[in-house]
């Protein structure tokens, strides 16, 4: 059994996928934090979203873009196409 006294230690209470994005719901049970992660496989782009005491755990679960968007993060679904060089001729 884990150390609980661990303060990395989480619980991953729910999780989906669609598309190549997964978005996990994880508590800590040592600090009793609730974080939402969301990974993009396709473009290995990852942002965590660490929940305070007045928001709801499902809402930004169901909604992690719209909440990444109000705390001014920015989050890319597809790669960067890479850059043409252009003959200086």
């Amino acid at each position: 059994m884990p150390d609980l006294t661990d303060m990395t230690w989480r619980t991953e209470l729910m999780s989906r996928e669609s598309t190549g994005i997964t978005v996990t719901l994880l508590w800590s049970p040592a600090t009793n934090v609730a974080t939402v992660a969301v990974a993009d496989a396709a473009s290995d782009d990852y942002f965590a979203l660490v929940l305070t005491a007045h928001e709801s755990p499902l809402e930004v679960f169901n909604h992690p873009f719209a909440h990444a968007a109000a705390r001014g993060l920015e989050f890319s679904t597809r790669r960067p196409e890479p850059e043409l060089l252009r003959d200086a001729a």
